[in-house]
């Protein structure tokens, strides 16, 4: 029997622009937030699965439950980055990611551990996340 290797983290570019940094050129910490999000999105997207057609159809969306960051290095404007998205662990209503941000060169800017909930947004209640949404077993 032959070991499958680790699938790699699913990565997304960033650029750094003038409206994510402050008035220094530095990233502004809410903007680091921005870029994880936009990361989950496009694994989501690239697991062919459109947010908005999924929210019509089930009235379900993932929605931030948890998140602890380490800011390690301070990323600058024009900065070109890299966001990671790996799924850590998944339960019958939310999904644990571990997320890295990296500047071109390698060096780790921020470490992240984001937990998002299924939400049933009528509700406004966790709800569990459909079975056939992921193609993958979970980790």
């Amino acid at each position: 029997m032959t070991e499958s290797a680790p699938k790699p983290p699913f990565r997304w570019p960033v650029r750094v622009y003038w409206e994510d940094t402050d008035a220094g050129g530095v990233v502004y910490h809410a903007s680091y937030l921005r870029f994880l999000e936009r990361a989950r999105s496009e694994w989501l997207r690239g697991l062919g699965i459109d947010q908005l057609a999924f929210k019509q159809a089930t009235g379900l969306a993932f929605l931030v439950r948890e998140m602890h960051i380490d800011f390690l290095q301070a990323a600058l404007l024009d900065d070109e980055l890299s966001v990671t998205v790996e799924v850590k662990q998944r339960r019958a209503a939310s999904i644990l990611f571990d997320q890295c941000i990296t500047r071109a060169d390698g060096s780790r800017l921020i470490r992240a551990e984001v937990r998002v909930a299924c939400v049933d947004v009528l509700r406004m209640r966790a709800a569990p996340i459909p079975t056939d949404l992921f193609p993958e077993p979970a980790p």
